[in-house]
């Protein structure tokens, strides 16, 4: 009788458990196996395999279980446990070698049933979006490229010097102060101008820039500041400014202020309207704060909910909302970088910025800043 001839193996009843009739059952098991293990061509038959040897009710393991160890006197139950679970290892790793072979195995020896069918449709990823704060800075620097601005950016760890005496504070500045300051530890051994902290604004790049770049110079700059704030619903320890400068000959305020009010335009549509309001600024004089008319109210303090009308709360029923500080850049800047062209007496320029998660605030309609970084995805698709 040939190999293809010989009947299924069944499970023998044991009535002799000496070992060398255990010797002997266990080799005829090992035996079908092998055998059996050699015909697995494809996922059909590694199932086939894997059922008849393993399936809780039918399965040979579960035949070896009831005829042999239970079947088994007290006396051999221990030798005959031992075997029964060698021989269960033996199956496992018999069946978990039939599987890699069949997962390795190319299409073309799966046989035509598993051939890949190359017209079907691809897998579709899903597809991410911009970040709401990542959005509205992307928006706030493509209005300015579109002036012939370039972006320029830096470290977010900066030097006393870089963050705030090059930019015209004064030693005794508050914002020097570690309780509005995040400051790297262990820098009391240097001297002050080289101790190193977290920026508070992204002013620092345009003294880098000055250094590197001879004017004419017109750059924008996004990046990530910190400082000492408590979070609350509006005000985070990390959040994103994008500041601008432009410094040529005989740039006046005139041109600081008719750049923004074409920028707000850009960005909250043509019906807007800027005001300027003095203010100051180490780094600018004069400075200015500018406000732009409330673009959810349209100025008139009130807006219609439903169809109630009810007080505006961004602009505090002022018709108006600060968007940004700015001003002309204090000749003082400008004396730290006098050796690469910036000399005060024939150049001008002016500076400003803005907070980037503001502004997505008052876009989206958000009245909690910390929704942006809590990584919420049911909030953040919204934007999508």
């Amino acid at each position: 009788m040939t190999p293809q001839n010989q009947p299924a193996y069944a499970v023998p009843k044991l009535t002799d458990f000496s070992a060398p009739a255990l010797d002997k059952a266990a080799k005829d098991l090992l035996a079908a196996l092998e055998n059996e293990s050699t015909k697995v061509k494809n996922e059909g038959d590694l199932k086939t395999f894997r059922d008849r040897w393993m399936a809780r009710k039918d399965g040979i393991l579960t035949h070896v279980n009831h005829l042999w160890l239970k079947a088994a006197p007290k006396d051999a139950k221990r030798d005959v446990g031992q075997r029964v679970n060698q021989l269960k290892a033996e199956v496992e790793q018999k069946i978990e070698s039939a599987l890699q072979q069949s997962q390795n195995a190319g299409p073309q020896s799966r046989g035509d049933a598993e051939r890949i069918d190359i017209s079907l449709p691809a897998l579709r990823r899903p597809i991410g979006a911009e970040h709401p704060v990542i959005k509205t800075m992307n928006e706030i620097v493509g209005v300015f490229r579109n002036l012939g601005y370039s972006v320029e950016e830096g470290p977010v760890i900066e030097s006393d010097y870089y963050n705030f005496e090059s930019l015209n504070f004064p030693p005794n500045h508050p914002a020097r102060d570690t309780q509005d300051t995040l400051f790297i530890a262990n820098q009391e051994s240097k001297p002050q101008r080289e101790r190193l902290l977290l920026r508070t604004h992204t002013s620092p790049v345009q003294i880098r820039t000055m250094e590197k770049m001879k004017p004419p110079l017109r750059i924008v700059i996004p990046g990530k500041v910190h400082r000492n704030d408590p979070p609350d619903a509006s005000h985070s320890p990390m959040f994103h400014q994008v500041e601008g400068l432009a410094v040529d000959t005989n740039i006046t305020f005139g041109d600081l202020k008719g750049t923004l009010d074409h920028a707000m335009k850009m960005l909250f549509g043509s019906s807007v309207k800027t005001s300027f309001r003095p203010s100051f600024f180490p780094f600018t004089e004069p400075s200015a704060e500018m406000m732009v008319s409330c673009f959810i109210c349209g100025g008139s303090g009130k807006r219609v909910v439903g169809t109630k009308e009810e007080p505006c709360r961004p602009c505090k029923q002022s018709g108006w909302i600060e968007i940004l500080g700015c001003g002309m850049v204090d000749p003082n800047v400008f004396g730290f970088v006098k050796e690469n062209g910036y000399d005060p007496k024939k150049i001008s320029g002016f500076a400003f910025g803005m907070g980037a998660d503001r502004i997505a605030l008052l876009k989206y309609g958000v009245d909690d800043i910390q929704l942006f970084f809590q990584g919420d995805v049911r909030f953040l698709e919204q934007f999508g």
